[in-house]
């Protein structure tokens, strides 16, 4: 079983209540017939793991609605069927970093290094502090458009156009799978075999957080598929090198959790399951929850990129060594250096 399903309760779909932030984060359980009778802050806490009791309480007071906008009390007993909302408020936009470098730029191509942290396009928490505002403010209009994704904490090479039809060109690409990307992740633990093929359908995941997803074999799965090589291992974790055949979203960071070997980091998918997500919505990043998760971001890191030009027709590939703060994760970890164990 994913550790997704760790949080329990059938999953639904609500908007915020009125009154409350419309772009906060929503929570949204439907009460099992065998929890009926709880305290709102009981019930919660058995929904999210290793909440406390004080904890919950606390959450329950400052999120806690009815549909109806009205909120609730930690005290209140929930009742089979009802819907248990929780609405946290964004946070006022956080600072992220800006040092973008640019590895290749022509006419029609703009390949660039992206740093852990700033996101690509606004969400409810990022809206200037993105990297599509960063292309408008730094080449203009109109801006480079972005090709392709990566999650905000991933680090590494993003592929942008510079015109209209070198946008439709790379976007066809990576949808006919003709780009080839490999990545780098730092795992916990070591994986006996030196290589292997994850491959596991991926759906979003049925209970708990709405962002999570989880190998699923049932009929709304989408086919997903993971190479990997083991790079290098220390006593507590290894260095892999990742080739997705498939573009479904958080595949690496699911399928590595799927065979136990999640990313070093991972705040949704690591062995706690969503509960360091939860905090971290809730404080932001502290020393503490660092250290439980292993790392203050995801390692996982975009490293390489071939694909045929735009324009040109030619074959390309680019690289992006990883970032300071990957080599002294893994130095830390007994393992050296880390660019010692990159093939050439």
């Amino acid at each position: 079983m994913s550790r997704s399903t760790r949080i329990r309760g059938r999953r639904v779909i609500v908007p915020p209540p009125p009154g409350t932030d419309p772009q906060g984060v929503v929570l949204a359980f439907t009460v099992a017939p065998e929890h009926a009778g709880r305290r709102l802050d009981a019930y919660v806490q058995s929904r999210i793991p290793r909440l406390s009791r004080t904890r919950a309480r606390a959450i329950v007071e400052a999120s806690a609605h009815h549909p109806d906008g009205r909120r609730r009390r930690p005290g209140e007993r929930v009742r089979a069927g009802e819907t248990v909302i929780l609405v946290r408020p964004r946070f006022a936009e956080p600072p992220v970093p800006f040092d973008v470098r640019v590895v290749y730029e022509d006419e029609a191509l703009l390949v660039l290094d992206k740093p852990s942290g700033l996101p690509i396009h606004p969400t409810a928490t990022y809206h200037r502090h993105t990297l599509t505002a960063l292309l408008r403010e730094r080449w203009g209009e109109p801006p480079p458009r972005v090709a392709h994704r990566i999650d905000r904490e991933t680090s590494g090479l993003v592929v942008c156009a510079r015109t209209a039809d070198a946008e439709r060109c790379l976007k066809q690409a990576f949808a006919d799978r003709k780009v080839h990307k490999t990545y780098l992740a730092i795992v916990r633990g070591c994986p006996t075999e030196s290589q292997g093929v994850i491959d596991a359908p991926i759906a979003s995941a049925r209970s708990g957080l709405h962002v999570m997803m989880e190998v699923r074999d049932d009929g709304p799965a989408s086919t997903a598929r993971t190479r990997w090589l083991r790079l290098a291992c220390t006593p507590v974790c290894a260095l892999l090198a990742l080739w997705p055949e498939t573009g479904r979203q958080h595949q690496l960071r699911v399928h590595l959790a799927h065979i136990g070997h999640p990313i070093v980091g991972d705040k949704l998918y690591g062995p706690d399951g969503p509960a360091l997500f939860v905090e971290h919505v809730e404080t932001g990043m502290t020393p503490a929850l660092a250290a439980r998760a292993g790392h203050d971001r995801q390692a996982l890191h975009a490293w390489r990129l071939e694909l045929v030009h735009p324009t040109r027709g030619k074959p390309v590939e680019f690289r992006a060594d990883p970032p300071e703060d990957l080599g002294r994760l893994w130095e830390s970890m007994g393992g050296g250096s880390l660019l010692d164990h990159l093939p050439p």
